[in-house]
């Protein structure tokens, strides 16, 4: 008499789970550099927002014959019609136009190095 070995297809739980610990391993390393990545990307778009802002501000005084110091206060539309639209803080802050020839401003300048 002959005995066959049947063995049915599949995976060991062993198996399956060293498959989980290597995921979780590499979640654990990737995660933290997506947020890393995501962090950057939302700094240097509003970085290149406040240089768009700064610009339009420049043709806005240069057109209305403003000088250096001049308030921009409730001229913001204004200053947006040099601009496609009006641009909006990746990261959730907010604009200050400030003054001609001053810099604008992003309210996460000082906490995530949004600063032109």
């Amino acid at each position: 008499m002959q005995i066959k070995n049947h063995r049915k297809g599949g995976f060991t739980l062993v198996e399956i789970m060293i498959v989980v610990a290597i995921i979780g391993l590499l979640a654990a390393i990737a995660i933290p550099n997506f947020v890393k990545a995501r962090t950057t990307a939302q700094k240097n778009a509003c970085i290149q927002n406040l240089k768009q802002i700064d610009s339009a501000k420049e043709q806005w005084a240069l057109e209305n014959k403003k000088t250096e110091g001049t308030s921009t206060a409730g001229s913001e539309s204004a200053i947006n019609a040099f601009m496609k639209s009006a641009p909006a803080c990746p990261g959730s802050g907010s604009y200050t136009y400030n003054a001609v020839g001053t810099s604008p401003s992003c309210s996460l300048s000082a906490s995530n190095g949004h600063t032109l």
